[in-house]
């Protein structure tokens, strides 16, 4: 990756030792790791705490030794996903015996008692029926008509990775891309951050393309019907249940009475967030190993370094919307002149990021250790996950022609993303 800004030195005031800097970014020593993460969180003292990050370290360090230890990788039904299974299945059950409740009710009518709690039941299992989420998407979606040449590649990763294609994708303006499912049939919706995308080397969009349907072809279990709509499901009851503030005298008997289900609720959310954590970061390594198997290696790596720094790419959108509306007599030229060369000022920012900026970001993450709620792994492990072994060569490789098809199927997103991104800025 080409290292072209201009850097200053200076001197460590910890251990003296030389600092190379970057205006752009944190100065920080290679020596001595002295400000390597200048904005680590805090950590919350207390007994649980403790327990929950010496449980995550626990865990992170077995996963990571089993990834490393030359066996292959398999997704893996443990006794926490099954558990987790078993209790997505108790709460769809509950809205089912209400409504089975309610039907006997108005049948048998227990002197007229049932024509009034039968109804309230079958009203209370349509609120906490569950919910399977529509299309929903930041951007403009594309369907097979619309981009023949990008899903036409997608396809061809998705047979390498071992799962089938997808019904929509939608373009967005997040450093980021993932997988969801979306209506009561699963239909399968890929997103792609254009910020990210336009970012990446053509095959390390082939490795991401690959990461993504990994997640698919893994079985992971966050995204499996069951457990994901016991997530609505519970979220929604938690939700119903929340206390009135500023109650009156009534409300406040109502809020008591909520008080156990709410704390009953709330202890299922956590138990099933978990119970599938082990199973989610595992689906990573899994879905890291598809993406390598699909674009090389070498590409994995790369769009992983690439997340690595997506708030330096936020930072430099947001720079971009702020020069746009300032300094200028016409702000809707303004705009346009910006917008039009967005992604090649952001692509060559991307391209001069230092090495030693990636350095510091994997450091100040093996700092950190593993998060006691993240979904991923840390990344300095994922990295070096993939590299341990022999390098993978790509199955699918870029091709010129198909590159310049799919740019121009893109072309009308990324005009209007820009623009919206010029005008408005990084929202959220």
């Amino acid at each position: 990756m080409p290292d072209t800004t201009e850097r200053t030195t200076g001197t460590c005031p910890q251990c003296g030792a030389g600092i190379r800097a970057d205006e752009r970014f944190t100065a920080w020593c290679a020596a001595c790791d002295w400000n390597v993460d200048p904005a680590r969180p805090e950590e919350r003292p207390g007994r649980r705490e403790r327990t929950q990050r010496a449980l995550a370290r626990r865990h992170g360090e077995r996963l990571h030794a089993e990834v490393t230890s030359g066996r292959p990788l398999r997704p893996r039904r443990d006794a926490s996903a099954v558990l987790a299974q078993v209790i997505a299945l108790a709460v769809h059950g509950t809205t089912a015996v209400l409504v089975v409740a309610g039907v006997w009710l108005l049948l048998v009518g227990l002197g007229g008692a049932g024509m009034v709690l039968g109804p309230v039941l079958l009203v209370l299992a349509w609120v906490l029926r569950p919910r399977f989420p529509g299309l929903s998407a930041k951007g403009p979606v594309l369907r097979r008509a619309d981009a023949p040449e990008l899903y036409a590649l997608v396809d061809e990763i998705a047979a390498v990775v071992g799962t089938r294609g997808v019904d929509a994708i939608a373009i967005d303006p997040d450093v980021n891309a993932s997988v969801t499912t979306y209506g009561v049939r699963g239909r399968r919706l890929l997103t792609l951050g254009l910020p990210l995308w336009e970012t990446l080397t053509p095959q390390q969009r082939i490795a991401i393309l690959g990461h993504e349907l990994g997640h698919y072809a893994h079985g992971d279990i966050r995204h499996g019907h069951v457990v994901a709509t016991a997530y609505w499901s519970l979220t929604t009851w938690h939700y119903m249940l929340a206390p009135i503030a500023r109650p009156s005298l009534a409300e406040m008997a109502a809020n008591l009475f909520g008080l156990v289900p709410r704390l009953l609720v709330r202890g299922l959310l956590t138990l099933l967030d978990h119970l599938t954590l082990r199973a989610t970061q595992r689906a990573e390594y899994l879905a890291d190993a598809a993406a390598a198997r699909a674009g090389s290696t070498e590409a994995a790596v790369g769009f992983m370094d690439r997340l690595l720094v997506g708030d330096s790419l936020v930072t430099a959108l947001r720079r971009e919307a702020g020069t746009a509306r300032t300094g200028r007599r016409d702000a809707g030229r303004g705009e346009a002149a910006r917008a039009d060369g967005l992604w090649a000022r952001l692509a060559e920012h991307a391209e001069t990021i230092p090495e030693h900026e990636y350095e510091r970001r994997r450091r100040a993450g093996a700092l950190r250790g593993h998060a006691v709620d993240s979904t991923h792994p840390p990344t300095h492990l994922r990295r070096a996950c993939l590299l341990h072994g022999e390098p993978l060569p790509p199955a699918v490789t870029a091709d010129d022609g198909r590159e310049r098809r799919i740019a121009a199927e893109l072309a009308d997103a990324r005009g209007m993303l820009a623009r919206e991104l010029v005008r408005y800025g990084v929202r959220g």
